[in-house]
């Protein structure tokens, strides 16, 4: 008896509530500005209307040898370009913090070697935080080091890579550091990846700049451009753009 006493207190208790959030003003929690940015989404061949434009497929204009100073020296040919070995890395000209990246690469048809040896890139977010390139279809490595990790700091949830030869995609949202005005930490650096439209990486938090050998750390600075790797191979690249956060 007590239970079916309290069963039906409940239910009434529930009935009350709904008709009394019936009775109130649906507009009292309607928010109508601030009006977001309206943004033509682009497509595969389109980048989005806010986005810059960093690789068009005619030239490497918005790109520099940081080895020189001078002009990107990589080959440009038929809608991508392709690292020239020995020549070094390139970045942009322009600096960024907060980003959305959108970058398809490629290794080269028929590559040889293993491990590390095999279609190596990298894609570095302000000149430091490594989202690694490399031909791993079926190619083993280090898990840490392997295409789609953030190089010696995050294994990728899964192995989403096309084999070697075929374009490939990263879809990035990086959330860049913020140092204190003493050039301490204040918060760490974030990056979610997409690869092939599959996810990687969710939110990881760098521990900080990459390093091949030791723990990364963090020293304060402020943007910086988003720099290629020569590592030796011919690694190919297209159809890129970013929009700032």
């Amino acid at each position: 008896m007590k239970n079916a006493i309290l069963t039906l207190a409940v239910v009434i208790a529930m009935t009350t509530l709904a008709n009394a959030q019936q009775k109130g003003d649906p507009k009292e929690t309607e928010l109508w500005t601030p009006v977001p940015v309206k943004v033509d989404p682009g497509n595969a061949q389109k980048a989005p209307s806010d986005a810059i434009v960093l690789f068009d497929g005619t030239n490497l204009d918005k790109w520099i040898s940081p080895k020189t100073g001078g002009a990107a020296p990589w080959v440009v040919e038929n809608g991508a370009f392709t690292v020239k070995p020995g020549t070094g890395d390139i970045r942009t000209k322009e600096k960024f913090a907060d980003c959305q990246l959108h970058i398809e690469w490629r290794t080269p048809a028929g590559i040889k070697g293993e491990g590390q040896d095999r279609g190596n890139s990298g894609i570095f977010f302000m000149e430091q935080y490594e989202l690694q390139v490399l031909d791993n279809y079926t190619n083993k490595t280090y898990v840490n080091g392997q295409a789609g990790s953030i190089y010696k700091q995050a294994i990728p949830l899964v192995n989403a890579c096309r084999p070697e030869g075929e374009w490939q995609t990263y879809d990035v949202i990086f959330t860049a550091p913020r140092f204190n005005a003493d050039g301490s930490l204040a918060s760490p650096a974030r990056i979610t990846v997409l690869q092939n439209n599959v996810l990687v990486q969710n939110n990881f938090t760098l521990k900080g700049k990459t390093e091949y050998i030791g723990q990364p750390t963090y020293t304060a600075h402020g943007p910086l451009g988003i720099q290629l790797q020569d590592h030796g191979h011919k690694v190919s690249y297209r159809n890129i753009w970013i929009r700032n956060l």
